[in-house]
This record gives structure tokens, C-alpha cells and sequence, in this order.
């Protein structure tokens, strides 16, 4: 077959996947199907059958993947460990005190457990519970408080230890240690412009959430032994990768130690020892499903990938892209534009997996960082996680909410329209990040720089 038939059977199959994902198919099964035809049109059963019986085992015992379900677990003990929890409770006593206190609070917090979690919608339905319920009991907005704890969920997409990251890492064949502490210091500026929002946002309109008062200095620093725990293993995993004592995957099992450590020694005090066992059941439990639906993502996706490398899609795609006589820059706008968009029908995953194979070899071309580029696209990813009509973390928001009880008979469920309006402003904040780190490659360059 010609290389010009075979690019087109690659376009074809691409057209395929999109219009399967926008009927509702799932993503794995789209890419899977796809790829398996692809390959069947291009190359014949025998290579096709061989492709897809190997690429299960081949892509699932690639040591870089083993971090995942290390990290994931992380958050899960960190949750049962009620970590969050006092997490929050520091933080309402630290800064509570600024404009919109609880609100900056939940970003605060968020961005702790974030660090220990991994998975952005853990991280919004852990703080729907845990903040919901103070910050309307303060008489808060109902769209301000859906919006920073859907805004605040996000930053575990970015802040390590972080799946999406580790996803990316494999799909283009890059370090995990680098990637994931590209991600610190874009998390950092995402938290203070999330803060600096919040506190504008309270300053001219105290009705949408006040600060709270009335802390001593001796409720504050007494609140910090209960916080300490979450620096603790953040230390723990952010040196053993930063001096290189350990890999990510050792670092992860490190931190999942320690955590279940601190797990057992707060049922120790607390004379609930005999829950430990079903406690770490539901952990693992959560875990596994989390991993698997991960993983089967990757075994279709990765199917596709071979068919579009059979194709020439990606090459074809990035001589294209290098020969527009457009500045660099500017084709890499209307990249993330295009994920912005995408980003609007997808979840963030899948939509990194489907496009990576092709976006990323072009902006290689274009002389671009990889590591940079992956911090870059994983913030656009955290857009999507907020955006209509897919949204995923408002919809966790607005599912956690409706099932909390009442308190004083006032009902704390927040509607999905109020998410969705709440989270306005934190998404012009978001797109005010993406510019800084366009702006200022050196804010994701400089610790992977610094690790050598």
C-alpha cells in the first residue's frame, strides 16, 4: 500500500475514533477498535492479532507504570487516615483571617493533599465533604464555595505526586522523576493565583465570604502537629527525587508506607485498631479500581498509537506543522486552544492519550521542551476538569453535596448550574497561569534543570 493511502487510513481512523468517543463510546474501546481495524487494513490479521495480544503484557509490566497505583493508594490511606481533615483545620486557622478565609483555606488544603493524592476528583469529593459544610455554616456563596473546591481538585493534576503526569511521562518516553518535579513550581503559582482571586473576589464583595476570626497564636501552632503528617511524606517523596535516593516508584511505595504508618499509630491512640483491616480493604479496594481503569485506557490507547505509527500520521502531522509560516508560539496557542475545546467533550486522560501521539511530535519540531511542553498541556488538562458540559470535578462537587445531611435543616446540596457559574473566575485564573508559563518557561525548567 502507498504511503499516501496509508496516511489517509490513518485519517480515516482518527475520524473513526472521534465520531465513536461523540456517540458515547468509551474512550478504551474506541481507541482499541480503531487501532485493531487500522492495523488489520494496513498490515493483515496476523500483525494485527500479535499487536494487540502483546501490547496488554508489554505496556503493564513497564516498571515507570508501577508508580501509579503507588501514588493513587497515597491518597486513598491519606484520606482514611483523616489527614484532610486537620489538614483543613490548619489552614482555616493560619489564613482564615483574609478575605474569603475558607475559601483560601480549601485552596491551601487542596494543594496539601493534592501533593499526597494525585487524583483530582479524590481531591474534590474529599474537600466537598470536609469544607462544604463550613464554609455554608459561615454563609458563604454557594457558587464560591462549589467553585474553589472544583478549581482546588484540579491542582492534583499538576502538584506531584500526579497520575496525568506519570501518564504523559510514558506515552512520549520521559523521565517520571523530571516531569513530576516540573509540576512543583507551576503548582505553587497556580495556588497563589487561586488565593490572590479569592481574596480580590472578598475584598470588593464581602457577601460572597468573609474571614473568620478569633484563632490565638496558641490554636495555631497547636494545629500544626496534625498538618505535619502530609509534609512529612511530601518531604519524604520530593527528596528521595530530588537527590536521586530513590526512583518514583520506590519514593511512592515510601510515602504509601508512611502514610499507613501514621494510619495505624492515629487507630493506636484512638482504640479503633479492630477498623484498621476494613479500612485498608476499602483503600485497596478504591486502588484497584482507580489502576484498572487506568491501565485498560492505556492498553487501547496504546493500540491506537501503534496504528497511527504504522500510518505515518505523526510524522505527517509534524513536517506539516513546521512548514506553516506561523511563529512557533503561535502555533503552540492554537494547540492548547484546541485541547481547550476538546477538553469541553472528554475527560482529561483520555483526551491526552488520543491527541499525545500526534500533537506532541510537532511540537518537538518546533523546537520546544518536552518536559515543559507536559507541564504546559497537563494545566490545560486541569481546565478541561472544570469546564462544561463534561466538567467532571463540578459534577463530584455537585454528587458529593447533594448527599450530605442538613444542618439546622438547611440543606447543603449545591445545584449543578451553581458549579458551573462558580467556577468562572477560576477558570480566567487558570488561563492567566497557562500565560505565565508560556511567558516564563523557567518556572517548569528550573528544578528538573536542578536535578541534572
Amino acid at each position: 500500500m502507498s504511503g499516501i493511502n496509508e496516511l489517509w487510513v490513518g485519517i480515516a481512523g482518527v475520524a473513526l475514533l472521534v465520531t465513536m468517543v461523540a456517540f458515547g463510546v468509551r474512550v478504551y474501546i474506541a481507541a482499541a477498535l480503531t487501532g485493531f481495524l487500522g492495523l488489520l487494513a494496513l498490515k493483515g490479521w496476523n500483525v494485527a492479532a500479535a499487536v494487540a495480544g502483546t501490547i496488554p503484557h508489554s505496556k503493564t509490566v513497564t516498571y515507570p507504570l508501577s508508580v501509579l497505583p503507588l501514588f493513587i493508594l497515597i491518597g486513598f490511606l491519606a484520606f482514611h487516615a483523616g489527614l484532610t481533615t486537620r489538614l483543613f483545620e490548619a489552614a482555616r486557622r493560619w489564613v482564615g483571617w483574609v478575605p474569603g478565609g475558607l475559601a483560601v483555606s480549601t485552596v491551601f488544603a487542596s494543594a496539601g493533599f493534592a501533593a499526597v493524592s494525585g487524583a483530582s476528583t479524590a481531591t474534590a469529593a474529599v474537600f466537598s465533604r470536609v469544607a462544604i459544610p463550613d464554609m455554608l455554616r459561615n454563609r458563604y456563596s454557594r457558587r464560591l464555595t462549589a467553585g474553589v473546591i472544583a478549581a482546588g481538585g484540579t491542582l492534583a493534576s499538576l502538584i506531584p505526586p500526579s497520575a496525568i503526569l506519570v501518564i504523559y511521562a510514558i506515552i512520549v518516553e520521559e523521565s517520571v522523576g523530571k516531569l513530576l518535579l516540573a509540576g512543583l513550581l507551576p503548582g505553587v503559582v497556580s495556588v497563589l493565583i487561586y488565593a490572590a482571586l479569592i481574596v480580590g473576589m472578598c475584598t470588593f464583595r464581602p457577601d460572597l465570604g468573609r474571614s473568620i476570626s478569633g484563632f490565638t497564636w496558641r490554636e495555631r501552632f497547636a494545629s500544626l502537629p496534625g498538618a505535619l503528617p502530609i509534609f512529612l511524606v511530601v518531604g519524604i517523596i520530593f527528596g528521595a527525587l530530588y537527590t536521586g535516593a530513590a526512583t518514583p516508584t520506590e519514593a511512592g511505595a515510601l510515602g504509601a508506607a508512611v502514610v499507613f504508618g501514621l494510619y495505624v499509630i492515629r487507630a493506636y491512640r484512638e482504640r479503633s485498631l479492630t477498623q484498621v483491616g476494613g479500612r485498608l480493604r476499602e483503600a485497596l479496594m478504591e486502588t484497584a479500581k482507580l489502576t484498572v481503569m487506568i491501565f485498560t485506557l492505556i492498553w487501547g490507547v496504546f493500540l491506537f498509537v501503534r496504528f497511527l505509527g504504522f500510518a505515518g500520521l505523526p510524522g505527517a502531522f509534524a513536517d506539516w506543522v513546521v512548514t506553516l509560516d506561523l511563529p512557533p508560539l503561535l502555533i503552540v496557542i492554537c494547540i492548547l486552544l484546541a485541547y481547550a475545546v476538546l477538553g469541553m467533550f472528554m475527560d482529561a486522560i483520555g483526551m491526552l492519550v488520543l491527541t499525545l501521539p500526534v500533537v506532541y511530535p510537532a511540537v518537538i519540531a518546533l523546537g520546544y521542551d518536552p518536559i515543559w511542553f507536559g507541564i504546559v498541556v497537563v494545566k490545560m488538562a486541569e481546565i478541561c476538569l472544570i469546564t462544561p458540559p463534561i466538567g467532571l470535578n463540578c459534577f463530584v462537587v455537585a454528587g458529593v453535596a447533594r448527599g450530605l445531611p442538613n444542618e439546622g435543616g438547611r440543606s447543603l446540596a449545591i445545584p449543578l448550574q451553581d458549579v458551573f457559574r462558580g467556577i468562572g473566575p477560576f477558570f480566567v485564573a487558570d488561563v492567566l497561569t497557562v500565560a505565565v508559563l508560556l511567558a516564563v518557561p523557567e518556572i517548569v525548567l528550573w528544578l528538573p534543570r536542578m536535578m541534572g
